[in-house]
């Protein structure tokens, strides 16, 4: 290792920050900060429960320490900040989590050092919200004495093809010269190569924009399920056809959660709104999306009263819980918003989800998962998430947990479509 290599401190260790903490520290020193301690004492022991990184490649990282003592960080000469940038109930920015690890890196930041941001946020809230909040910390003075950058994250939780140093990595800085220290910075560890921007803002804004095209055709997605769905229509045999064509884009209608897709067009919305200008096509396509859950669970109803069950008292499987599949992560899971839906019409749900800890169902949904499904006990099964378990059990063995009457919603259309009732 170069001796004049600069320490680097990543701020939060969750999906984001542990994988680039692990990266960076095969190569030179890493402080890695958590403030949840027993995050902290897993990772010393070579424990991920994220399932992001594996023990041989946490035993890779030779220059990696884990902490949660602030104190720390003062070690460290580049902060990078991973941590989750949520919505509050009423679906504004909520930069607590941002703004708790901006005072904490005030108060030990020093002249030269750089503080990146890899949270997603709206255009602006680096240079505008976190760089003066750093200055009242730190009485140093942005782009004089400290400078900032930032990354935007493309981390994909569960997808073990597209890592970390195989993503293209967008890079900015506050001033020219800082902008090409970041860029090389990320260059180290990127074999897909970086992108430049020319300002913090351009990047920032490119962050926003990756998930809101996606929320967007998604949306359209499921505005044509509901429409194909009326006119009795298989709407998974229609984008087949469809997906013949050579620039027809392969967008699939479902529950859009998870920490970007259903979060990141409201960074938008909101700065757009404080901007003077109400946008239309993008809230629009939330509002679809958001209400997808209330759908699907009026879908499963309804064709359970077609079979003359009782709804009141009905009992109903969903399989998976997770925001997508092959991965632990409930983060803004719009499985919720079925199983809610389902309860007001008076139905008893049972959820099962082979991926996710209990007690995390627990303390973040108030669910209590249930281990091993009952056979032939249940009037409806919706298969909510396409993990491997369930492909691989195949339709036969999950209708085995339905009544002799049940319905079957196969809502990600993993298999045949003879082989369930419903689908999207």
């Amino acid at each position: 290792m170069k001796a004049n290599v600069k320490t680097i401190a990543v701020i939060g260790l969750g999906y984001v920050g542990l994988p680039l903490a692990v990266e960076f520290g095969k190569s030179r020193p890493v402080i890695g900060f958590d403030i949840n301690e027993s995050r902290i004492y897993a990772l010393r022991v070579g424990r991920d429960a994220t399932l992001e990184v594996s023990n041989s490649e946490l035993a890779s990282a030779d220059h990696l320490a884990f902490t949660s003592d602030p104190a720390d960080l003062a070690a460290a000469s580049i902060y990078i900040v991973t941590v989750p940038t949520p919505i509050d109930a009423h679906k504004r920015p909520d930069l607590t989590p941002l703004l708790k690890a901006t005072e904490i890196i005030g108060g030990v930041l020093k002249c030269g050092d750089i503080v990146i941001y890899e949270s997603t946020v709206y255009p602006g809230a680096t240079e505008e919200d976190c760089a003066p909040f750093l200055e009242r910390m730190s009485g140093l003075t942005f782009n004089a004495d400290f400078f900032a950058g930032y990354s935007p994250e493309r981390i994909n939780p569960g997808d073990k093809v597209h890592r970390l140093p195989d993503i293209c990595k967008v890079t900015s800085g506050s001033t020219p010269e800082i902008a090409e220290e970041v860029d090389q910075l990320y260059a180290s560890i990127i074999t897909a190569g970086t992108y430049k921007a020319e300002s913090i803002r351009v990047a920032e804004a490119a962050k926003v924009i990756e998930n809101t095209q996606r929320d967007l055709n998604v949306a359209l997605m499921n505005e044509l399920a509901m429409i194909f769905n009326r006119m009795g229509i298989d709407t998974d045999e229609v984008l087949k056809a469809a997906g013949t064509k050579w620039n027809f884009l392969p967008f699939q209608p479902g529950l859009v959660g998870g920490h970007c897709i259903g979060v990141d067009p409201y960074y938008l919305t909101h700065k757009a709104e404080a901007m003077g200008y109400h946008p239309q096509v993008i809230l629009a396509g939330r509002r679809i999306n958001d209400s997808m859950g209330v759908y699907v669970a009026s879908q499963l109803v309804k064709a359970i009263l077609k079979r003359r069950v009782h709804v009141d008292g009905a009992r109903v499987l969903i399989l998976g819980l997770t925001f997508k599949e092959n991965c632990p992560d409930l983060r803004n899971t719009r499985v919720i918003d079925v199983v809610a839906e389902l309860r007001e019409y008076g139905v008893q749900v049972d959820v099962h989800d082979p991926w996710v800890d209990a007690a995390e169902a627990k303390q973040e949904y108030g669910l209590d998962l249930i281990t091993t499904p009952e056979p032939s006990a249940y009037d409806g099964i919706l298969l909510a998430v396409a993990h491997d378990n369930y492909r691989d059990a195949g339709a036969i063995a999950i209708r085995g947990y339905g009544a002799p009457n049940h319905v079957f919603c196969d809502l990600k259309s993993i298999y045949a479509i003879d082989e369930s009732d419903l689908r999207l």
